[in-house]
């Protein structure tokens, strides 16, 4: 998952950076980045990539999302950047693993950190927020899949299906036989 998108990020950015605690896959053409504060989860993970990043504004996902959608990609990092978070906002579900955050948030997501706070919302108050509405993600995104994540078996299997009635059987094997999804 973390290939595929590294992938996808490169056809719409130049920088890709990827954060980890400490393990790489050699063959990706990303800029490797280990956690500044491990262990502290997602938020930790924001700060280290915003750290690392050489532009003003870093368009942030989660590696466990299957299913980015490049046009809606695209278009978020085409709006004017007079915020300093751009976050898909989806039936009041804010997607923070799926935005754009500026470097300003540095300084507010370092003193989460360092107070042992790591939710990303947490810092929201203090940084300029603009909210994707629903509607302009369906222009992009009609079905939301974008935001579909993997965190359990049960959404490894649904993901599976999803690609299964997509493009059928043949999607599902690589080469020597092997899950890409797994």
């Amino acid at each position: 998952m973390v290939q595929s998108a590294a992938e996808k990020l490169l056809t719409v950015s130049d920088e890709v950076i990827v954060v980890t605690g400490g393990r790489r896959y050699g063959h990706l053409k990303v800029k490797w980045v280990t956690d500044v504060y491990p262990g502290a989860g997602p938020l930790g993970g924001l700060y280290s990539g915003l750290l690392a990043a050489k532009s003003s504004h870093a368009l942030v996902v989660a590696c466990d999302m299957p299913f980015l959608n490049l046009a809606l990609l695209r278009y978020m990092i085409s709006l004017p950047r007079d915020y300093d978070v751009l976050i898909p906002n989806l039936c009041h579900e804010l997607e923070p693993l799926h935005a754009v955050y500026s470097r300003n948030c540095l300084h507010p997501i370092e003193r989460l950190l360092k107070a042992g706070h790591f939710k990303i919302l947490d810092f929201f108050d203090r940084v300029i927020v603009h909210y994707l509405t629903e509607e302009e993600i369906e222009q992009y995104d009609p079905d939301h899949r974008s935001f579909f994540n993997i965190n359990t078996p049960d959404q490894l299997r649904e993901a599976k299906t999803m690609i299964k009635r997509a493009f059928g059987e043949s999607l599902l094997q690589t080469k020597e036989g092997q899950n890409p999804i797994s």
